[in-house]
């Protein structure tokens, strides 16, 4: 495929994946001249209009099932040393919130700032992420606004963005998190990467 290409990355901070998939794709698409666009949206939502659960709930049951994906999750740290990684003991968070927030970092032009802190204090620093006085310091650390950033989670127009969004990677066939798109083709999960790159 020739031209650039924009890969839709349907995102939600929550996500340990979506940590692992963010730090290891932009290493990744470098050769294939594409870009990636970032679409806030949450997953709980995803869940909930699909029927879908999360891995460790839907597979809670089956011997062997999360021994092995939590193997694969190391494989995938080593392969693209992402070693900062730490698995949240707060896991799993209530993300709405956070997800609001960066539709509120996107309008304020911060968008990859606050997305950068929000994961690390999520996914490195294993922090209460869902704590608005967590994030809030979290946010002041960065460097950001973080009471014109909360504050704006409240604008009605910033929570209908997060919900049209949910709707429109639901109706796209979105189950889960991470999920990629390059035009109308779809990937789910970090471990797709490399179908998406014979793709592209």
């Amino acid at each position: 495929m020739s031209g650039e290409k924009t890969v839709e990355f349907i995102f939600d901070v929550g996500s340990p994946n979506a940590y692992l998939a963010y730090h290891a794709l932009p290493g990744v698409l470098a050769p294939y001249n594409a870009s990636i666009q970032i679409v806030p949206c949450l997953l709980g939502g995803i869940f909930k209009a699909t029927g879908n659960e999360s891995p460790m709930d839907a597979f809670a049951g089956v011997k062997g099932k999360l021994e092995y994906q939590a193997l694969e999750t190391r494989r995938f740290i080593a392969r693209h040393d992402l070693h900062s990684f730490r698995m949240n003991p707060h896991f799993p968070m209530n993300t709405l919130h956070l997800m609001r927030g960066m539709i509120a970092a996107e309008d304020a032009g911060v968008k990859t700032d606050y997305t950068q802190a929000v994961l690390a204090g999520m996914w490195e620093r294993e922090l209460k992420m869902d704590d608005p006085t967590v994030l809030a310091d979290v946010l002041t650390d960065t460097g950001l606004d973080a009471q014109a950033l909360m504050e704006a989670t409240q604008d009605p127009g910033v929570k209908q963005r997060l919900i049209d969004n949910t709707q429109a990677a639901v109706d796209r066939g979105v189950f889960g998190v991470p999920t990629f798109f390059v035009g109308k083709e779809m990937f789910f999960g970090k471990d797709r990467i490399d179908a998406l790159t014979d793709y592209l």
